[in-house]
C-alpha cells in the first residue's frame, strides 16, 4: 500500500523538471537499445544557461536535437495550453524526430500516460488532453507556437537560401517575446541567417550586453569538451597537427594526448570538413568553408599565406576592372592591379537593380588611373529596353570594354582556380567579396540528396561570376586599348555562333 509520506516524495519530484528529464523518458541509444535518457554534459551546460531566445553552435553527435525533443514533450505534458514545433531541414529529419517523440512517449510509465492521453496522435504532431501539443515537420508558418526548435539552421541556409527566409519570416515570427526558441547548427559558412545570428549574439556575450527576451544568448559546444572524443591508442603527431594544438594552446586551449589522438585519427576522415564538424572555437568553426563550395582549398591556402591583407594602391600602375553584369539582377566588379605576377585586388563592389550607367559613373568617381574594364562575353549583346549593346552604352559614357574569352562554366570555375596562387585581397575593402568566394558552391539536389554539378545561382554567383570574368580575360590585358569594332571582331572570334546577332559583322 502506498503511504502518505511515499505520495509526497513522488508530487515532489515530479514537479521538478530536471527530475522529470533525468527519470521519465527513454530513448534509442547508438547501439540500438532502449534506455533511460540522462542528460549529458553539453544537454545540462544548455539547460542550466538557457535563455528564452537560443542559438547553439555545436560539435557533432552531443544529442542537441534529443534534448530539446524530450525538453518540448516534457513542457506539453506538465503544463496546460502549451504548444511546442520542432523544424527540421529535410522530411525525412523531421519524422525521425518525431519518432523520438512519440517513443519517449510511448515509454513513458502506464499511470503518467493515462492521464495525459493523446486525443490525437498522427504522423507529425501529438495534441494531448490538457490542449498542449507538440507538432514536427519542416514549416511552421501559421501556427502558433510558446516553444520553437529549429535543427540545422546552418544547413538550411547554406542549401536553400529561400526556405531560410522563409523560417525568419513565417516560424520564428510565431513567437512573441517571453516564449522559448532554440536554434542549433553545425557552421556552414561565413554567410546566412544562422552566421548571422551567432555573430550578433556572440557580440553580446563579449561585451556583457543585458538580454532582452527578443535577444539571443549564444551558445557553444567545441568537441574537446565531450568526454568521449578521446583515444587510448598511441598516434603519430605530424608537424601539421602539432603547429595546429600549438596554434590552440596559444588561446589557452590545451588538449591532453588522447584528445590528440582522437583528433588526429578523426581528422584523417573528416579531412576538409572537421573544423566545420568537429570545432574547437566558434572562429574556426565560421572559418571553414561551406559544404559544396568551389574555392574551399584555394581559399585556405591564400590565407594560410598571408595574402588576404592590407594592399596599398600603387600610382604608377593601372587599375583594372572585372565584372559580372547582371540584368535586371546584382551587378558585381573586382577592381586590381598587375603588381609582376601577382594580381592584388583592391576593392570589391556589387550592387543591385541599377543601371550600367550607375557603375559607370562609380567608377569615374574613383581616383585611379584606369587600365582595361573586362565583361563577360554576353556585353555584346542588345539589351531590350535601348536596342544598344553593353560596349555601346559604356562607350556613350566614355568607357571602352573589353570582352573575356567565351569559355565554358566548368572551364572558367578551373581557369579562377589556376588563378588563385597569383591573388592578393585587401582584407577591408575584398571583405564582402571574399564572402562571396566563401559561399559559391554547388547547388543542392534535395530529392536525391547530393551536390549538383551546376552552381547554385544565389547571393554569391555574381561576385564568382565576376571573378571568373577576370581569369577568362586577363590574356587581354596585354593588347593595347582597343575599339568597340576590334573588341566586337575578338568577340566574334571567340563565339562564331552570335556573329550574326552582332552590330559589326562586315
Amino acid at each position: 500500500m502506498v503511504t502518505a509520506e511515499e505520495v509526497r516524495t513522488a508530487e515532489q519530484l515530479l514537479a521538478d523538471p530536471w527530475w522529470r528529464l533525468n527519470n521519465l523518458y527513454h530513448i534509442i541509444d547508438k547501439a540500438g537499445k532502449k534506455q533511460l535518457f540522462k542528460c549529458n554534459w553539453a544537454q545540462k551546460q544548455l539547460y542550466d544557461n538557457m535563455w528564452y531566445c537560443n542559438i547553439i553552435l555545436k560539435a557533432r553527435q552531443l544529442g542537441m536535437s534529443t534534448f530539446v525533443c524530450l525538453l518540448f514533450l516534457d513542457r506539453c505534458l506538465f503544463n496546460s495550453n502549451v504548444s511546442a514545433g520542432i523544424l527540421a531541414h529535410t522530411l525525412e529529419d523531421a519524422q525521425h524526430m518525431f519518432k523520438r517523440v512519440k517513443f519517449a512517449y510511448d515509454s513513458l510509465p502506464e499511470d503518467i500516460r493515462s492521464l495525459r492521453t493523446a486525443s490525437t496522435d498522427s504522423a507529425r504532431e501529438l495534441i494531448f488532453n490538457n490542449n498542449s501539443s507538440l507538432r514536427v515537420g519542416t514549416s511552421m508558418r501559421g501556427s502558433t507556437f510558446q516553444y520553437l526548435h529549429i535543427s540545422e539552421m546552418g544547413k538550411i541556409a547554406a542549401t536553400d537560401p529561400n526556405k531560410a527566409r522563409e523560417i525568419v519570416t513565417g516560424s520564428l515570427n510565431t513567437l512573441a517575446a517571453g516564449q522559448y526558441c532554440f536554434i542549433e547548427s553545425t557552421a556552414e559558412g561565413r554567410e546566412g541567417v544562422f552566421f548571422d545570428l551567432c555573430k550578433v549574439a556572440q557580440d553580446q556575450q563579449k561585451q556583457k550586453t543585458k538580454l532582452t527576451k527578443l535577444d539571443y544568448r549564444f551558445h557553444f559546444f567545441p568537441w574537446m569538451e565531450c568526454p568521449d572524443y578521446t583515444l587510448n591508442d598511441t598516434v603519430p603527431i605530424t608537424q601539421e597537427a602539432e603547429d595546429y594544438f600549438k596554434s590552440l594552446a596559444d588561446q589557452d586551449i590545451y588538449l591532453s594526448p588522447e584528445q590528440k589522438h582522437w583528433y588526429i585519427k578523426k581528422a584523417s576522415i573528416q579531412g576538409e570538413d572537421m573544423k566545420r564538424e568537429y570545432p574547437s572555437t566558434p572562429e574556426e568553426a565560421f572559418s571553414s568553408a561551406v559544404s559544396g563550395a568551389y574555392y574551399i582549398k584555394q581559399l585556405d591556402l591564400t590565407r594560410m599565406e598571408g595574402r588576404i591583407t592590407k594592399l596599398t594602391y600603387d600610382p604608377e600602375l593601372p587599375v583594372h576592372s572585372a565584372w559580372d553584369i547582371g540584368y535586371g539582377d546584382s551587378t558585381a566588379i573586382w577592381l586590381f592591379q598587375m603588381v609582376g605576377k601577382q594580381i592584388h585586388i583592391l576593392e570589391y563592389l556589387e550592387n543591385s537593380n541599377e543601371p550600367l550607367t550607375f557603375y559607370l559613373k562609380l567608377l569615374k568617381s574613383k581616383d585611379y588611373i584606369w587600365g582595361k574594364h573586362l565583361v563577360p562575353h554576353d556585353a555584346a549583346h542588345h539589351e531590350y529596353g535601348s536596342g544598344l549593346t553593353r560596349l555601346e552604352t559604356a562607350r556613350k559614357n566614355g568607357f571602352h570594354l573589353t570582352l573575356a574569352a567565351d569559355l565554358s562554366r566548368d572551364e572558367g570555375i578551373d581557369a579562377v582556380r589556376h588563378l588563385f596562387p597569383r591573388l592578393w585581397f585587401d582584407e577591408i575593402k575584398c571583405s564582402r567579396g571574399i564572402v562571396v568566394l566563401d559561399n559559391y558552391r554547388r547547388s543542392w539536389n534535395a530529392t536525391q540528396g547530393h551536390w549538383g554539378s551546376a552552381p547554385c545561382h544565389n547571393a554569391a554567383s555574381h561576385g564568382a561570376d565576376a571573378l571568373r570574368t577576370l581569369a577568362c580575360g586577363l590574356e587581354f590585358l596585354t593588347y593595347t586599348e582597343i575599339t568597340d569594332r576590334e573588341a566586337q571582331r575578338m568577340y566574334e572570334q571567340h563565339n562564331p555562333r552570335f556573329s550574326s546577332m552582332t552590330p559589326y559583322n562586315n
